[in-house]
């Protein structure tokens, strides 16, 4: 039961204040180009272009769906620093009086022995090859999908400005819709015994 689960992560001494349940991950969007499916007239074979150049950055996002809230900031490298720099944003976004729950997955860089967990966050990290259980790899995925798929970017300054224009904040119903499960609440539901 995830109830259960988050109350053994937060322990006894946060478990009176009020639990947001966060999830992240981060993702690679570069020049080297992503296709996707698009619509086009039955039996054509549109054109689409591809580049094979390798500039890239890395999309770190997070988002609560209880609370229509996400963030995300743009990375050179996936490392220790940039998830530093990633966890003082959600714990800024955190409500001052509640304690945040984040669920990722088990990269390096999310259990490094350099990483500086704010004390309004306890780290829920998944067991391995569980990435059904973390809603932000389907935004992730959406992403790359619906915002940076079947294009070519002049340069890696526009690979970023394109991450920065096609990520979600502005989209808080968006990301709720994407991020929400229903067994991802800390209110239990009711059992309703016929």
């Amino acid at each position: 039961n995830f109830q259960d689960i988050v109350k053994d992560a937060v322990g006894p001494d946060k478990a009176e204040r009020t639990i947001e349940i966060w999830f992240q991950d981060e993702g690679r969007i570069g020049q080297k180009g992503m296709l996707a499916r698009l619509w086009a007239r039955k039996n054509s074979r549109p054109r689409i272009a591809c580049d094979h150049r390798y500039g890239y950055v890395y999309l770190f996002g997070a988002a609560c769906a209880e609370r229509m809230l996400a963030v995300g900031h743009i990375a050179d490298r996936a490392n220790t620093a940039s998830m530093n720099e990633h966890l003082a944003l959600i714990s800024a976004s955190v409500q001052p009086e509640n304690h945040c729950v984040l669920v990722l997955d088990g990269a390096g860089w999310h259990k490094s022995k350099e990483l500086e967990i704010p004390e309004n966050i306890t780290l829920l990290i998944l067991p391995p090859y569980s990435p059904e259980l973390n809603p932000m790899e389907n935004v992730i995925q959406y992403l790359k999908q619906n915002r940076f798929a079947n294009r070519v970017f002049k340069d890696v300054a526009e690979v970023r400005d394109a991450c920065r224009k096609g990520w979600l904040c502005d989209s808080p119903t968006e990301i709720a819709s994407i991020v929400n499960r229903d067994w991802a609440t800390t209110t239990p539901t009711k059992q309703v015994v016929k």
